[in-house]
């Protein structure tokens, strides 16, 4: 099989699905030849000369960000698969890697809230679909499920600017937002973005604007300081699902495929999420202490090291401010922290549980089963059946 991507390398996303790709290939034991082509080649070119190229090249499948004037059909009618990876709008002649981007929404926002936030934001594209979906899930979500009506938007960006940006405006409405204020950007080099422009504008992250994007781009999130927040998306199961729909339109021609869904899988939690939003600021360091410890063995002790204040005084604020004691916070972010390895790695319950100094594997779970609801074992089975 031979396929064309006609997508940004520059992005994890792109790798991850070509990973998902290559293991379809490999259980077929049917190697694909990959060609890389930048959409600014296609661009330059046009999609008549680009399908020639393909077919001249003999490929069978191509998939590629395409614009919502470009001429997609001419790919079948050459004999060539095509599947539009999203990009500004979606088609209906061809099929659509997509996303569920309503739910992903919905996961910053109740991710978002459940650090406390009153105030929040969104930093997206305007009449991009997957920017417009993410808008949609978070902001009815904030309205249905916590009652937050006003929220503040930044849209008014073209999709062309993505790594050419005045960052003035941008400034302009981050100076003038309400503080703390929690940001969702539509994804996570939007949220780098956002990151950039606060530190160059004298804001603190996560201080005075925690930030969350989509993706998880682990280049991307972890080369920053703080590192940045994302909801994990499963990326290469998509692959493996295109790629066995590519496999079945091109053995059968009259096969119009489908659509096939890229689900979001869960928030992972770094550092410019790391505070419980409250202007007390003695309970927002000891928040961020703990967050930013919840991967190993901390004590209650540790965190009182942490503040210029007694251990009562701090238990006092801390129980005011988040309706739970010291102790209670740090088990429960490190019980959530475990369920985050649970879904989001290979390793088994007794390898994390060691990765995080619990060596009693089985009051660790007594303690999941408590919170959860379910021991760790069925965790995992009941959210990796879901995606």
């Amino acid at each position: 099989m031979r396929l064309v991507m006609i997508t940004d390398f520059t992005e994890q996303f792109s790798y991850k699905l070509l990973r998902g790709i290559m293991a379809w290939s490999r259980r077929q034991e049917q190697p694909w030849v990959v060609c890389k082509m930048p959409p600014s080649y296609k661009r330059e070119i046009g999609i008549p000369r680009v399908v020639e190229w393909a077919k001249n090249w003999r490929a069978d499948v191509v998939v590629g960000q395409f614009e919502p004037d470009e001429d997609v059909t001419l790919f079948r009618k050459n004999g060539i698969v095509a599947i539009a990876q999203d990009y500004i709008t979606q088609f209906e002649e061809i099929p659509n890697l997509t996303g569920d981007y309503y739910l992903t929404g919905v996961m910053a926002a109740r991710r978002l809230c459940g650090h406390g936030f009153k105030n929040l934001g969104f930093f997206g594209y305007e009449n991009v679909c997957w920017s417009d979906g993410r808008l949609e899930g978070f902001r009815e979500t904030l309205r249905e499920d916590f009652h937050i009506d006003d929220i503040h938007i930044f849209t008014d960006r073209q999709l062309s600017s993505m790594w050419s940006y005045d960052i003035s405006e941008l400034q302009q409405w981050l100076y003038a937002l309400p503080k703390p204020i929690a940001i969702f950007a539509c994804d996570d080099n939007q949220a780098e973005i956002l990151l950039e422009t606060c530190q160059a504008s004298g804001i603190n992250v996560p201080m005075e604007v925690a930030i969350i994007g989509v993706d998880n781009d682990e280049v991307t999130c972890n080369l920053t300081s703080p590192a940045i927040s994302s909801v994990s998306v499963d990326i290469e199961k998509a692959g493996f699902e295109l790629a066995a729909m590519a496999t079945r339109m091109v053995q059968d021609p009259s096969y119009p495929g489908e659509d096939i869904v890229i689900r979001p899988v869960a928030v992972v939690g770094r550092g410019s999420t790391a505070i419980q939003a409250t202007s007390d600021p003695v309970v927002a360091e000891a928040m961020r202490f703990i967050y930013q410890n919840r991967a190993r063995k901390i004590l209650v002790s540790d965190v009182v090291d942490q503040v210029p204040v007694s251990r009562r005084l701090l238990e006092q604020r801390f129980k005011d401010v988040t309706g739970t004691s010291l102790y209670t916070a740090i088990s429960n972010l490190r019980i959530d922290y475990f369920a985050q390895q649970l879904i989001t790695s290979s390793h088994t319950v007794s390898e994390i549980a060691a990765r995080m100094d619990e060596p009693d594997t089985k009051s660790l779970s007594r303690r999941f089963r408590a919170l959860k609801g379910c021991t760790p074992t069925e965790y995992r089975k009941k959210k990796l059946r879901k995606l």
